[in-house]
C-alpha cells in the first residue's frame, strides 16, 4: 500500500523503491502495440518480386526442354551452340552497356567498371575453350550409372538451384562479395546440366547444352538484376518472353510437360502473390514493455 502511495515514473535511472521489473498496472497495456513493423504488401509490387523466381524457373524449364529434344535427335546441337554464343554476345553487350552507364556510378569508377567488363570476357573465353576440350570426358561420365539415378539426381540439384538461388537485386553482402548460397545454387545448376548432358550421344551435345547452361545460370543472373533495377517495363517483358518460350520449348516435348511447366509458372507469378495477399490478416505481432527496449539513436 506504501508502494501505491508513492508516484511511479517509467525510469530507471531513479530509485523509486519498486522492483527493477515493477510496471503500474495502468501502464501495462497501455504500451500494448500490434504489428508495429508491418507494412502491408500490394499486390502489384508482390507481382514484381516475383518475376525473378518465374524467370529463373522458366530458365530450368528451357535448359530440360532443350536436353529432352537434344536427346530425341529433334534439336541440331549446332544450332543450339550458335544460339547460346548469340544470346552471350547480346547479353554481353546489354550487361556492359546498363553497368557502364548506371548513373549510381561515379565517373571516376567507371575505368574500375570496363576492367570487370573485359575480366568477365576473358573468364568467359577460358570456360568456352574447357568446355570445349571436356566434353568427350563429360559424355562419359556418368556411363555406368543407371538412368534413375540420373533423373533424380539432376531434380535434386536442379531443386537445390531453386531453393538457394538469390532473387534479390543485389547479389552482393555488405563486404561486397557473393552471397555463398548464390554460389552454392549456380554450382547445383551447373551440376545438374552436366548430370544430364552426359546422357546424350555426341561431343557437341554434350558441348551445346552446358554452354547454354552456363550462359543461364552463371552469366544471366547478372544481366536480370540489372534490368530489374533499372527498368520495370523490360523487367515484365523479360520475364513474359522467358515464360513464354518455356511452354513453347515444352510443347515440342510433349503435352504433358506442356502442361506441367505451364501449370508451375501460372502458381508461381499469381497463384502465390495472391495466396500471401491472404495470409497478411493472420499476423498478430505483440510489441510491449515486456520485450527488450531497443534503443532509438539519431
Amino acid at each position: 500500500m506504501e508502494q501505491e502511495q508513492v508516484e511511479w515514473e517509467k525510469v530507471l535511472w531513479k530509485t523509486q523503491g519498486f522492483e527493477d521489473n515493477y510496471i503500474h498496472p495502468r501502464y501495462f497495456l497501455e504500451s500494448l502495440r500490434k504489428n508495429p513493423n508491418f507494412t502491408p504488401y500490394t499486390y502489384y509490387s508482390l507481382l514484381l518480386l516475383t518475376c525473378a523466381i518465374t524467370q529463373h524457373v522458366s530458365a530450368i524449364f528451357i535448359i530440360m526442354g532443350i536436353f529432352l529434344q537434344l536427346r530425341e535427335g529433334s534439336l541440331n546441337p549446332r544450332g543450339l551452340l550458335w544460339a547460346s554464343i548469340g544470346a552471350f554476345c547480346v547479353g554481353y553487350g546489354c550487361w556492359s552497356f546498363l553497368d557502364s552507364w548506371n548513373p549510381s556510378v561515379p565517373l571516376h569508377n567507371r575505368k574500375a567498371v570496363m576492367e570487370k567488363h573485359l575480366k568477365a570476357l576473358k573468364s568467359s573465353i577460358l570456360v568456352f575453350l574447357s568446355l570445349m576440350s571436356l566434353s568427350p570426358v563429360l559424355r562419359t561420365l556418368t556411363a555406368a550409372t543407371s538412368p534413375d539415378s540420373i533423373w533424380a539426381l539432376s531434380a535434386i540439384l536442379f531443386s537445390l538451384n531453386m531453393l538457394l538461388a538469390d532473387y534479390s537485386a543485389m547479389p552482393t553482402n555488405e563486404h561486397g562479395q557473393a552471397r555463398l548460397s548464390s554460389v552454392l545454387s549456380m554450382n547445383a545448376a551447373i551440376s545438374g546440366s552436366v548430370v544430364l548432358a552426359s546422357r546424350l550421344s555426341t561431343d557437341m551435345s554434350v558441348f551445346a547444352l552446358v554452354l547454354c547452361s552456363v550462359v543461364a545460370f552463371a552469366f544471366f543472373p547478372l544481366l536480370r538484376r540489372l534490368i530489374q533495377a533499372t527498368s520495370t517495363i523490360a523487367w515484365v517483358a523479360l520475364t513474359l518472353v522467358l515464360g513464354a518460350s518455356a511452354v513453347v520449348l515444352a510443347s515440342y516435348v510433349s503435352d504433358t510437360f506442356m502442361y506441367l511447366s505451364g501449370f508451375a509458372l501460372v502458381v508461381i507469378t499469381f497463384v502465390a502473390p495472391a495466396i500471401l495477399m491472404w495470409a497478411q490478416k493472420f499476423k498478430n505481432e505483440i510489441r510491449g514493455p515486456w520485450d527488450v527496449a531497443v534503443p532509438i539513436v539519431s
